[in-house]
This record gives C-alpha cells, structure tokens and sequence, in this order.
C-alpha cells in the first residue's frame, strides 16, 4: 500500500482484528455486487470506502425519481441515466485506488458462470426471485459465497450462503412462492431508510469474510422489523436432499429461471399492442384492474377496478359472457388473478395483461404516470 493508502485506512490498520494484513486482504478481493438499486446504493459505498481493491457493479436499469427516495448515491441530475454508471463514477470519487468494473446488463443464465466466475464474493443486491436462484446457483456451481439480503416493507432477512459448506438459499427455500403472492416493493412500498440498513449489513459480512473477522452468519438468518426493532436470529440447516447443493444435486447447469419462478400453466396472455387493436375494433372485452385504490388514482386505462385481495368478494362484477383481460402494474398480480378465476371459479375467458400498466405506458400511452 503507498502512504496514501496507510493514512486513508489509518483507522482499519489501529484495529488489531483487521490491521495491516487484513487491509492487504481487502485491497487483494474481488467482489461483485449484482444490482445497483437500494441495497447496492447502502453497500457499495462502504465496500469502496473500506478498499475492497476490485468491485464489480452489475445492473440493466436506468434511474428514475421513484429510486430517489432510498437510492441515495443517485440525485436529480442522475435521473435518466445507466445506474452502473453513475455508481462508477461515484465510487471512484469515494475512492481513487480501487478498480470498479461495471456489467450495464441483464444477469442471465447465458451469463452469469462467465461473470460470477471472476470474483470471489457474490453480493445479492436483487429484489426478484428469478434472479436471486439464478444467483444461488451460479454461486453454488462456481464455489462463490453468496452474501444475501432481501426486503419488504419494514422487513429484512440477511443472511450468507455456500460458505465454508454450509447451507444454499435453496436450503432455505426450495422453491419459490406462487407467483403473485409476494408483492413487490414497487407494488408493497418499502421504508426509506430499510435498504440502507440492509445494505450496511452486507457489506459488514462481506468485510468480515474478506478478513476473517468476527462470526458471518453462515448457517444464519437474521431477520429484523424496523417498527417494533425486534431481531431473530435463526439456524439454518444445510440439506441433504437439496437440489443443488446437496449429497446428490440435480440442478447441474443453469435453468429458465423465469420458468421455474413462473410457471405458465397454459395460462392465456395478451400484449398491450394487440388488446389496443382489438379495442379500437370495437370488441366488446371487459377490462379488470387488479391493483389497489391509490394505484388506481395514479393512473389507469378505464378498466373495473377490483384489488387483488377483494376477488373473492366481486365474483359476480366479472362477465363470462365477453373476454376478460386482466391487468396490474406489471402483470404478476393480474397472473394470479387469472389462475384463480380460472382454477376456483371455472372461468375460461380470461387472459393476462402482459407487462400491465408499465407495457400499456411504454408502448400505447407515454403520458401514462408510471410509478
């Protein structure tokens, strides 16, 4: 390290758990952080203020102002702009003697082995479940330690996977909720200052990793509610029987993770290209929105508005007489909707809006508030 360094990290080096060589550990790591949205923003800036030598940011979306209200590495100027870049450039003003290599893409399972494969710590810093099992399995099949965190709402779950033998994600959950029934933030909020809190702890297990300090919560899940401040600490066990990282693994290669997460079950779709066409023809089509009351106020195409939650209640308000498209923010909610008219209340003339609201806004409507 030249003089620069020692004085920049002068308060790590008096630290007799990290000291010299642990500084020397930390400049010498590679680490990639899969998504520059909340919990990125918290954990990055730390990992390049510590001297984490090489970070790899990856991440395919731009920054809008909805992310400003907990993305705060970002500001006004930044809207519109790549996220990778951005955060590159922010953390190399945080910190001129690392390396930062930026993937402005989409991790897929034709990428991600040749990505993964260059680092030694994997952060999960997703917020869909396709992506976090695409990410536990690379991580399992490459021998990378995956340090995980999720949100919602006022929750969070921390936890570190594949390490030292010990326990996978899919350990935890083998597979995936039905699709629909975990919300997004997007489409459940989450509190401001939760994915800054959630970020900070990953990065504190990557740090420890990185210098051998303190206990990771490896075999760990730590799970706090930032209202009532009650932590739970639980054991996770590794299985035996599970499917990638267990005593006989099927799961030898990467998978259609979209697939696995969900499934379509012949589940009829339309575009927003197409249901415009058809409704300007004039077909009679019963449009039902899925969302929430304040969604709905934001912006809507005219549909019968009906939550999710309340479907039950108002089966009589849907025809069966006429097509009934079904549409949401993004077209997961309005899935479950179809599923459930179809499979519990014999309906056979529903079809999914595919991409809801946001297709409708990006392709028939640009005056369409998107939230």
């Amino acid at each position: 390290m030249s003089p620069r360094e020692l004085l920049r990290y002068h308060r790590h080096l008096i630290l007799p758990e990290i000291g010299k060589e642990g500084q020397e550990k930390l400049k010498q790591a590679k680490i990639l952080v899969i998504g520059c949205g909340g919990l990125g923003n918290a954990m990055l800036p730390y990992l390049a203020a510590a001297g984490v030598g090489n970070i790899g940011i990856l991440d395919f979306d731009k920054i809008d102002e909805s992310n400003l209200q907990r993305q705060i590495m970002y500001g006004q100027s930044s809207i519109g702009k790549q996220k990778t870049e951005v955060m590159a450039e922010r953390l190399k003003e945080i910190n001129p003697f690392i390396k930062i290599d930026s993937f402005n893409t989409r991790l897929t399972s034709e990428n991600a082995l040749q990505i993964i494969q260059n680092y030694d710590i994997i952060a999960d810093g997703t917020d869909n479940f396709p992506t976090r099992y695409l990410v536990n399995d690379a991580c399992v099949l490459l021998k990378k330690v995956n340090v995980f965190a999720s949100i919602y709402r006022f929750d969070l779950q921390l936890s570190v996977f594949n390490y030292r033998n010990g326990p996978c994600y899919r350990c935890l959950f083998p597979e995936p909720p039905a699709p629909g029934t975990v919300p997004s933030c997007a489409e459940a909020g989450v509190f401001g200052v939760l994915p800054g809190v959630a970020g900070t702890l990953q990065a504190n297990e990557i740090i420890k990793i990185i210098t051998l300090t303190g206990e990771p919560l490896n075999g760990k899940l730590f799970t706090i509610d930032l209202l009532s401040f009650h932590p739970v600490l639980l054991t996770i066990d590794k299985d035996p029987a599970c499917p990638v990282c267990g005593e006989n693994p099927t799961v030898k290669k990467l998978i259609d993770y979209e697939e696995f997460c969900n499934p379509k079950n012949n589940m009829k779709e339309i575009t927003v290209t197409e249901l415009k066409r058809r409704l300007d023809a004039g077909e009679a089509i019963q449009l039902l929105d899925v969302r929430e009351p304040m969604e709905y106020q934001i912006s809507n195409i005219g549909g019968l508005l009906i939550p999710l939650s309340s479907l039950n209640k108002h089966i009589d308000k849907i025809r069966k007489d006429v097509p009934v498209v079904i549409y949401c923010r993004s077209g997961k909610r309005s899935a479950t909707a179809v599923r459930k008219l179809n499979d519990e209340f014999g309906f056979n003339n529903t079809a999914n809006l595919k991409g809801g609201i946001i297709a409708w806004a990006q392709e028939i409507d640009p005056t369409l508030t998107v939230y």
